[in-house]
């Protein structure tokens, strides 16, 4: 196999998810070029990966349709030996399929899986990790055993979090696309209340979240909080966050972030429930969520814009004393 093909068009975590994927075909088939086809927006996740030999993106939002045809182009142009497809929606799955006679994998839930060489089916259940049910896809190109995801953030990468390292500090990651996910910002300042008054507190996220993170900062009274949001790209925060005592997040990238780089973390469930298979990996990680039994959680796979039920109980009833590091 000299050359292959990964899909993942989704968002930053499940691109991070992903990676196990690169790490195993790269150990069974180590002379094997992988490429990586991701959204824009999402290239600095892969950016110097040492065992990707290129990585391709696709522009959703700027001729979303022309660039898709540009990259199916490109992709027959390549003359793939397989092409695996993570991605359950049509587009990509129109991609996988005039990829011409390259071998073809992917999820059973992609409407144009019938052209697939092979499809698996993805169950959402309460066994099985995001991580193992992308691994299935090459079980029997590889084996059966787990990988973790990884990323690789560079020397550049590690120099530029080292000044942040120099006395005990946690982060935060406070911000999500979807509210029903986003632990509300009083209880972050909450947890910032009971972190050690030596320690630094710093709160990351990208550009969008500097608004939510400037005011826990503006409303915190620990004189150690830091507004890193904007500041550091994906690697540098992912290097930051390896040398933290603990990383707060919500169910969302961020904590994704943490597992690949091995980082100590504590992901935060609203409305969502770890049973869904996004849980963290780190070897040192943790849960927080709600001990009141709410019948209306989880709401959906996914978070949602507003509480359906108006009273957001599910991150309201969340006790931060769980919270606290040792």
């Amino acid at each position: 196999m000299k050359r292959i093909l990964i899909i993942q068009t989704a968002f930053i975590g499940d691109v991070i998810l992903a990676t196990p994927l690169i790490e195993k075909l790269k150990r069974f088939y180590p002379d094997a070029d992988i490429d990586f086809l991701l959204r824009k927006g999402n290239e600095g996740l892969l950016r110097e990966h040492p065992k990707i030999n290129k990585v391709l993106i696709w522009d959703k939002k700027k001729s979303k349709y022309n660039s898709l045809a540009k990259l199916g182009k490109e992709v027959r142009r390549n003359n793939y030996d397989l092409l695996i497809n993570l991605q359950r929606f049509a587009s990509s799955g129109l991609l996988t399929t005039s990829s011409g006679e390259t071998e073809k994998i992917g999820f059973s839930k992609n409407p144009f899986s019938f052209a697939y060489t092979k499809k698996f089916p993805h169950v959402i259940d309460r066994e099985h990790h995001e991580t193992h049910r992308n691994l299935s896809l090459i079980e029997h190109l590889t084996d059966a055993s787990f990988q973790r995801p990884v990323l690789y953030p560079t020397a550049v990468d590690y120099a530029k979090a080292e000044p942040y390292t120099g006395q005990p500090f946690i982060t935060i990651s406070p911000a999500s696309v979807w509210f029903t996910k986003q632990l509300p910002s009083e209880k972050w300042i909450e947890l910032i209340h009971s972190i050690k008054p030596d320690w630094r507190i710093y709160l990351l996220g990208g550009p969008a979240d500097l608004e939510i993170c400037a005011k826990i900062k503006a409303d915190s009274a620990h004189s150690g909080v830091h507004v890193l949001a904007g500041e550091l790209n994906f690697l540098q925060s992912a290097a930051l966050m390896e040398s933290a005592r603990m990383n707060y997040t919500n169910d969302s990238a961020p904590l994704h972030m943490a597992s690949a780089v091995n980082a100590p973390v504590t992901a935060v469930y609203c409305s969502t429930i770890p049973e869904f298979g996004f849980g963290p990996l780190s070897d040192v990680s943790h849960t927080v969520q709600t001990a009141e039994e709410l019948t209306c959680r989880p709401c959906g796979l996914h978070g949602k814009k507003s509480c359906p039920k108006g009273h957001f109980k599910c991150a309201h009833g969340i006790d931060v004393q769980q919270m606290l590091p040792s």
